[in-house]
């Protein structure tokens, strides 16, 4: 019974390997085989010659990674498809099992050498290895792409801005005589399709229009496609982050003008609204995106207000080290006038009391005790006088400068006003804009 183990292991494993067919001879291999056997992939893959291999492309954009101002790039996802015919690499399908469409390995056959004009840096995609042929030697060539692309970015208009970014592929060294480019679907259907794209980031994809054209060099006439990715930026957390607090400040500051002139608590107040604006435009730089080419328009408005801010605080300050220096002035000028009146009397006193010792006669030390007693009464009212008139001059030199500041302060404020308006309108205007697209 042990001898008959090794009998039945073998009969099991001839019967397996005949009903199991090789894959020498299959008539998936054998296809593949019949396609390869002769075929060169470096040569362009057409009869006549003069015919130009034409390229249909295609493109959905997935999502936007990352759009870098400071260094105009925009990073994108994107998936590409490229279809063309190879008229080496067709078949009867009747002839091989009904066998209508193979894939092959992509470094085995010849491929167009289109590429991204806007390209920056290396594109991260998965390495797809295998195309798909079918029968009539149509293949079908679909990848992924990170595409890191040169952009010109502006946001002059944040956090309502819309970019604008080209794709433009062409061949590097083919000409249109050679290798042609065309759409692979409709152009307004390529225009309108979002169903790929990725809606919970911060951008939004709003159309991608194409065009075609030929490029002129002096190599020669080059096809090109050109995909426009229009996107704009969702702006709900920049107005509530951003442009609200920003109004909100505006408006503090622009009620510290109802505060009088002449009131140090008013600088006070400008001095503590400056440190907010310091702080906020400190926290604003971290959420404007920096650009050397434009300034964001809020950015512009914030330093103006700003400027304006200081401009009054300054206007504050002098009206009140003036005033202070007034206030000074008209209390140390009866303090000299009343001095002076003393040093004055006193040599009237010793002369007074000179002649006395000379003059014995009564009726003359009355005459002039009298005499002396009205002069100092004329010269302390000659003094009030004298004082009482400075202090006219003083007080209307006040009158005169507050009158002055008063028309600088209103002239602020107004200034202010428009500012502010226009600031506003602008935002609102740029609002509807936006909602338009």
């Amino acid at each position: 019974m042990a001898c008959l183990w090794p009998c039945i292991l073998v009969a099991a494993s001839g019967i397996l390997a005949i009903d199991t067919p090789h894959p020498r001879n299959s008539v998936l291999h054998h296809l593949t085989k019949q396609l390869l056997q002769k075929y060169h992939k470096e040569v362009r893959p057409v009869r006549n010659w003069t015919k130009a291999t034409t390229v249909y492309l295609d493109l959905f954009v997935h999502a936007v990674l990352d759009v870098d101002t400071q260094n105009q790039k925009l990073k994108t996802s994107i998936w590409y498809r490229e279809v063309w015919v190879d008229e080496f690499l067709s078949w009867n399908s009747s002839m091989f099992d009904e066998i209508r469409e193979i894939s092959l390995p992509l470094s085995a056959i010849w491929a167009p050498d289109i590429i991204i004009n806007e390209f920056v840096d290396i594109g991260r995609s998965p390495d797809l290895a295998y195309v798909y042929v079918n029968s009539s030697g149509t293949i079908k060539n679909s990848k992924p792409i990170q595409v890191v692309s040169a952009c010109s970015l502006e946001t002059y208009a944040f956090p309502f801005d819309i970019q604008n970014c080209s794709l433009t592929f062409n061949s590097i060294l083919h000409t249109v005589e050679d290798v042609d480019l065309a759409f692979l679907r409709s152009r307004e259907e390529i225009k309108r399709d979002k169903k790929a794209f990725l809606n919970d980031s911060e951008w939004e994809l709003i159309s991608l229009p194409s065009t075609y054209s030929i490029l002129q060099s002096s190599a020669g006439d080059f096809a090109q496609i050109q995909f426009n990715v229009v996107i704009r930026r969702r702006p709900l957390v920049y107005v509530v982050n951003l442009l609200i607090p920003s109004i909100f400040l505006m408006l503090v500051d622009l009620g510290s003008f109802y505060l009088p002139l002449n009131c140090r608590v008013r600088i006070v107040f400008k001095t503590s609204v400056l440190v907010g604006y310091t702080v906020f435009r400190v926290n604003m730089s971290n959420e404007v995106p920096r650009s050397a080419g434009s300034i964001p328009l809020i950015g512009v408005f914030f330093t103006v207000c700003m400027a304006f801010l200081v401009l009054s605080l300054s206007k504050s300050i002098l009206l009140v080290k003036f005033l202070h220096n007034e206030q000074r002035s008209g209390q140390e000028q009866p303090l000299l006038c009343l001095r002076g009146d003393t040093d004055a009397d006193g040599p009237r006193m010793d002369a007074r009391a000179q002649r006395a010792t000379v003059t014995e006669s009564p009726i003359f030390q009355e005459h002039q005790a009298q005499s002396g007693t009205l002069k100092e009464v004329w010269f302390q009212l000659q003094s009030i006088s004298n004082y009482l008139r400075t202090q006219d001059q003083v007080d209307q030199q006040d009158v005169e400068w507050l009158s002055l500041l008063y028309r600088f302060d209103r002239l602020l404020f107004r200034s202010y006003l428009v500012m502010l308006g226009l600031y506003i309108i602008t935002l609102c205007s740029l609002w509807v804009l936006w909602s338009g697209l």
